[in-house]
């Protein structure tokens, strides 16, 4: 039991309570000591220590992520978390993603990837200060917005589709010009041929007809 909390004690720190990790390491000596094949001529210490090592490194694979991320990216980003400590300690400075990447035998998309999903291993409550103030009365729950920006985008882009879709073809090209490619009005007018006073209607009478579907359908 001393060589199994010893294990466990090298995994401290790591987000995990030593406890839990000693009920994890005891689990792999169990484990071991099923498997041990007297007939092998291995010592039953020398076939504990890698068995419950890898006990305790499948229990921070699959039960410690605060988010569920797929196994191949949680061990490349343990393979990398390795390699960024030794390369580290070798270079004198940080490596590279492409260093990384080439360490690892794997594309820089991966290891970038691999990197962005290990933010996932631990989360931060919404209750805490955003900045080291503890006597702040800001949390960071206060500092995110009531409606998810993605979908009210999706909406508004929705709602766009179908108000455009209530124009002619020379209407939405002269609000095209107009609001997107920000053109004058008299350049507009030389593009499609028209007089300015002319696009000035136009645009009004496009404008009109984009509201009122927006509003029927919003």
């Amino acid at each position: 039991m001393p060589l199994i909390h010893s294990l466990a004690r090298r995994y401290a720190g790591r987000g995990e309570q030593l406890e839990d990790l000693q009920q994890v390491a005891s689990l792999g000596l169990v484990k071991a000591i099923d498997r041990f094949d007297l007939d092998r001529d291995v010592e039953l210490v020398t076939y504990i220590f890698p068995t419950v090592v890898g006990e305790l490194k499948r229990h921070f694979r699959d039960r410690v992520w605060s988010v569920t991320v797929p196994r191949r990216l949680k061990e490349l980003y343990q393979l990398l978390s390795r390699l960024l400590e030794e390369m580290t300690a070798d270079l004198g400075r940080s490596p590279t993603i492409s260093e990384l990447a080439e360490a690892a035998g794997v594309p820089e998309e991966d290891a970038l990837e691999a990197l962005e999903a290990g933010r996932a291993y631990t989360a931060r409550s919404l209750t805490v200060s955003p900045d080291s103030d503890e006597d702040s009365d800001v949390q960071l729950i206060d500092l995110l917005e009531d409606e998810e920006r993605g979908y009210e985008a999706a909406e508004n882009r929705h709602l766009l589709a179908t108000g455009l879709s209530a124009l002619d073809e020379r209407e939405r090209r002269i609000v095209q010009l107009r609001f997107v490619d920000g053109l004058t009005q008299s350049q507009i007018a030389a593009e499609i041929g028209v007089s300015q006073m002319h696009v000035s209607r136009l645009i009004r009478r496009a404008l009109e007809t984009l509201g009122t579907q927006i509003e029927a359908a919003s």
